[in-house]
């Protein structure tokens, strides 16, 4: 009887784990990542438009199987059944589309070389998806194909059936492309130029590939054809077919690396990133390189469920942007431009749209990886020296989409939060010329500027799409520039200019409807005015998620609505009214609506970015309580580490971010003031390792479902009351204690000294 109680005992045990109770110990982060997660999505409706990346943390090459046709910006999608091909991909979001790829097949039988022709059925139950691993079996052909990576390179391990006709199959991709096979040394060389826009017009993508086995036959092939025994070959579309005599279950191994610069770059990128290394010991490092860099963080007494969310958001941040420099001979740093072409010295890096990532993903760099943010830093200098801009979206080069200035608070904020080392004063005159030309391109610098700085506002009727938002963001914009200002000592004339502009959205705050409307050129209000109307004077969003944009004076807004009282009304409005929209601007319901729609949280659009700092604010209006309540609500409905596990566009990193920042308990809703607002943590403990040695410890140990409210709060032993934490001060190391209980505490953080810093209450 006794062992049989005691079995039940352990069974209890091991079902309270896998059931999705309490874990108490994570020493394999990286072993909880689901980089599936997201990948469940369509362009008309989106759960994370995410791929399973297999790529080392800002390594410059992610690799993917994929399911899409070449030139699809879905490459992966969980619902399809065949996969086409392993592709490396340098691709930031499906809208994007990609740049720097070609891809490998192996395939039995007779050859295939057309994409869909080739495609073989897989099953997910045959498919392992880790940060540092991939595998999957491809049914059609009776075969295993496993990957992992480093950051500019990748070991291939093929495991074949007992076949005199395998082959692998390298797709240079159409658009104009260069195959050579070298079979002396079981070499393949050759570049792709497939791009999406955003590059010179001598963009290549080089690489190498050895086999450690000799070649029964090789050709190159073009146009879906093998050109039998010829070895070379340029064309719009080509490739190359490797062709084995295999025992059963025997293994070919590939070794591949490519590099934006040369050739004999990315022989270099493979040499001293891989050299001698089998493909075991290439899958050990990518794995320690992930858990060193996941162990920044260490959460404790979540669920399962919890604990696998966490860290596969955390994975999904850690790829922007993309490293895009190399190492030559001499272990110099240099790069290829994408902002003009030529080879150069220094750091780069790409694939981010700071529309998306200024508002967390750059914060959370800034304070668990500031010496990666230094590199960032230094990439933005080249980026302004080669192309005489800052970039806004970056893939890799200047790219056309989205709106604001939004390179002023990456720049700002880093400097503010202490990145130094580099030349701050060429970054601010490159914020200075930003801020006062237009770009090339409507997504450089500011476009409707000249209104903007004489009128205060870019008008509704002067043929600017998205004059409201472009309003609005410029004015965080101007204060991220104003704090940076002050930093420097700059002349007190300079930056009043900017402390001035910061309020410019005032201008667009109608009093009559309480929120944030488009303007003409002649002062009077945009007319018909529907508050629910998507687009047209905004961006991706409506007046309802637009109004809270003045993230660096939420005060401000308070006094244009009236006050506190009103301003908490406000808020609780989104979540009240009906999910009612017009889409009349796009013609059509675009994702974004539609991920809204679905929800079931009224107008809050927690699927992409203008909103989702809105649930912070009841801090400033004295009602935290509430914050408390909406972001457990949201962190619990919206993720999940499954492949329909985020709740619109998984935007580099950002969405994922407020989730990483939500869990630790604060979020950075305005990262020119380095403050965090103080939510409440998610899990029992937290702790997060400073690069400086230093640790936050994050205590929360009555946390629960029920136990959702901060009933007390103390900062190194002292009681605290504020609802925000001051960067500079948590870099001194910190332990905060949550007492967690399960109604809200009404009389903590409501005194007009204890909110977080708006402009207006600057002295």
């Amino acid at each position: 009887m006794n062992k049989i109680i005691l079995s039940l005992f352990f069974l209890a045990l091991l079902t309270k784990g896998v059931m999705g109770q309490q874990i108490d110990k994570i020493n394999d982060p990286v072993e909880y990542i689901n980089p599936l997660m997201g990948t469940m999505s369509k362009p008309e409706l989106s759960n994370g438009n995410t791929y399973p990346a297999i790529a080392l943390p800002w390594g410059m090459n992610t690799w993917t199987a994929q399911t899409g046709k070449m030139g699809d910006g879905w490459q992966y999608t969980y619902d399809a059944y065949k996969i086409r091909g392993f592709k490396q991909t340098h691709q930031p979001s499906p809208w994007m589309n990609d740049y720097g790829q070609f891809s490998i097949m192996p395939e039995t039988g007779r050859i295939k070389l057309d994409e869909d022709e080739r495609a073989s059925w897989f099953s997910h139950k045959a498919e392992t998806a880790k940060p540092y691993y991939y595998s999957v079996y491809l049914a059609d052909y009776n075969l295993t194909t496993e990957i992992t990576p480093t950051e500019r390179a990748a070991n291939f391990r093929f495991t074949f059936p007992a076949t005199d006709s395998a082959h692998i199959i390298i797709d240079a991709f159409d658009k104009g492309s260069y195959i050579k096979i070298i079979p002396a040394e079981r070499k393949i060389i050759g570049y792709s130029t497939r791009n999406s826009d955003a590059v010179p017009g001598n963009f290549k993508d080089y690489f190498v590939i050895y086999f450690d086995k000799p070649f029964k036959t090789a050709s190159v092939w073009h146009d879906n054809k093998v050109d039998s025994g010829l070895m070379e070959l340029k064309d719009d579309h080509v490739g190359a077919v490797i062709s084995f005599i295999m025992a059963n279950n025997e293994q070919v191994h590939l070794k591949v690396a490519s590099s934006f610069i040369s050739i004999d770059q990315a022989e270099q990128n493979l040499k001293s990133e891989i050299g001698n290394d089998s493909f075991d010991v290439t899958k050990q490092k990518a794995k320690a390189v992930w858990n060193k860099t996941l162990g920044r963080l260490k959460v404790e007494g979540g669920t399962v469920d919890q604990t696998r969310t966490f860290y596969s958001c955390m994975y999904r941040m850690l790829f922007f942007p993309n490293r895009m420099y190399e190492k030559n001979a001499a272990g110099q740093i240099i790069h290829y431009s994408p902002n003009n072409g030529k080879i150069l010295p220094g750091y780069m890096f790409a694939g981010t749209g700071f529309w998306d990532t200024f508002r967390a993903l750059y914060p959370f760099l800034n304070l668990v990886y500031p010496s990666m943010v230094k590199e960032m830093q230094e990439g933005l200098i080249n980026d302004y020296k080669e192309g005489g801009w800052l970039p806004e979206w970056s893939s890799p080069g200047y790219a056309q989409s989205m709106i604001g200035n939004n390179s002023a608070s990456i720049v700002s904020e880093a400097y503010l939060k202490g990145a130094r080392g580099y030349d701050i004063n060429t970054l601010y005159q490159a914020l200075i010329h930003g801020a006062n030309n237009e770009g090339p391109l409507e997504a450089i610098g500011r476009k409707g500027v000249k209104y903007y700085n004489e009128l205060g506002y870019i008008p509704y009727d002067v043929n600017i799409h998205e004059s409201a938002a472009r309003t609005l963001e410029y004015a965080y914009d101007d204060f991220a520039i104003y704090q940076l200002g002050k930093a420097l000592n700059r002349p007190a004339a300079e930056i009043e200019v900017y402390k001035k502009r910061s309020l410019n959205y005032r201008n667009l705050f109608d009093p009559s409807i309480g929120l944030m409307r488009g303007k003409t050129k002649d002062g009077s209000w945009e007319t018909p005015f529907n508050p629910f109307k998507w687009g047209d004077a905004f961006t991706e969003g409506n007046s309802w998620h637009y109004s809270w944009a003045s993230l660096h004076d939420i005060q401000g807004l308070i006094n244009l609505m009236g006050g506190k009282k009103q301003f908490i009304a406000k808020l609780d409005s989104v979540f009240i009214l009906p999910p009612v929209f017009d889409n009349s601007y796009y013609g059509q319901t675009i994702h974004e609506i539609r991920e809204m729609q679905i929800a079931g949280m009224g107008q809050y659009a927690h699927g992409n970015q203008p909103i989702q700092h809105m649930l912070y604010l009841y801090n400033y209006a004295g009602e935290p309580w509430k914050t408390q309540y909406w972001v457990r609500e949201t962190m619990n409905r919206m993720y999940r580490a499954t492949p329909d596990g985020y709740c619109g566009d998984e935007d580099n990193g950002q969405t994922s971010a407020w989730y990483v920042f939500s869990a630790m308990g604060f979020y950075p809703v305005c990262p020119a003031s380095t403050q965090y607002i103080l939510g409440a943590p998610l899990f029992k403990k937290v702790t997060l390792t400073l690069e400086n040695g230093k640790k936050v410890i994050i205590n929360a140990p009555g946390n629960s479902a029920d136990n959702k409210y901060v009933g007390s709060l103390t900062y190194n032993g002292q009681p605290y009351d504020l609802t925000w934490l001051s960067h500079n001060k948590l870099m001194q190391g910190a332990v905060l204690n949550f007492n967690m209980v399960a109604a809200p505490n009404k009389q903590r953080g409501i005194k007009d000294s204890d909110v977080p810093y708006s402009l207006s209450n600057e002295k």
